[in-house]
């Protein structure tokens, strides 16, 4: 199924911040897919032409509401500002997957999981987080979430409910430019004291999915390696 072009049906949208979207799409043929995959949109003119981008799915699957991608536009970009603001609800695009069988996480699996989100790389990792409470799993979560301000943070309501209900996902934030009033961390880039306080241990043998830009991506790698977690269990996924 994941060569086949489908037709997807855009069903619902709603802000996730003052410019990125998530936005639900209906796919009758939907097979299904794992948190931590991801799909590719196209998109086709009047005129034939057509363009196509990938994006990480936000939510597991859900009935015929089964897609679920949150958007963030990219200045000048051909495709996310319109996802993101033009694309009519009601209408049709096509989309190919699950893609991605690597960075994925199954919620049967019981070992402690750290999730390092820079931005917009929150989206898998929070595919996961919904995954693993929709299955009432067992396994304990932490994420380390990166951001610029405040007025960033993706998917606040969720996170924000996790924390409150004790479901066993922590969450720490670390801002970048600039940080709530009254925040104990003072703004700054993600370094290793970061994961170390608000993350597992190496002996707790977790497995670590990093997410966001590549620059992000390889830091965070570095600093989980130099805490002394174990390559082989440290999953990433870039982009840009």
């Amino acid at each position: 199924m994941t060569g086949a072009w489908l037709r997807a049906r855009l069903v619902d949208r709603f802000p996730e911040t003052a410019s990125a979207r998530t936005l639900v799409f209906a796919v009758p043929s939907w097979p299904g897919h794992l948190a931590g995959q991801h799909v590719d949109v196209r998109l086709t003119a009047d005129d034939g032409y057509q363009a196509v981008r990938s994006y990480s799915l936000s939510a597991p699957a859900d009935g015929e509401s089964a897609v679920q991608i949150s958007v963030q536009p990219v200045p000048d970009g051909e495709v996310s500002p319109y996802l993101a603001e033009a694309l009519p609800v009601g209408a049709d695009v096509q989309v190919r997957g699950p893609l991605g069988g690597w960075f994925v996480w199954r919620p049967q699996w019981r070992d402690p999981v750290m999730l390092v989100a820079g931005g917009s790389g929150v989206a898998p990792l929070m595919a996961m987080l919904r995954a693993r409470e929709e299955a009432s799993g067992p396994a304990p979560f932490r994420l380390v979430y990166s951001l610029r301000d405040p007025a960033q943070r993706w998917f606040a309501p969720d996170l924000d409910r996790m924390e409150a209900d004790q479901t066993g996902a922590r969450v720490a934030y670390v801002y970048t430019r600039r940080p709530p009033e009254g925040f104990p961390r003072p703004a700054g880039r993600l370094g290793a004291s970061d994961l170390d306080a608000a993350g597992w241990r190496p002996g707790d043998r977790p497995w670590c999915y990093v997410c966001g830009p590549t620059a992000f991506v390889e830091h965070a790698a570095n600093l989980l390696v130099g805490l002394g977690h174990d390559q082989a269990r440290i999953r990433t996924e870039r982009f840009g």
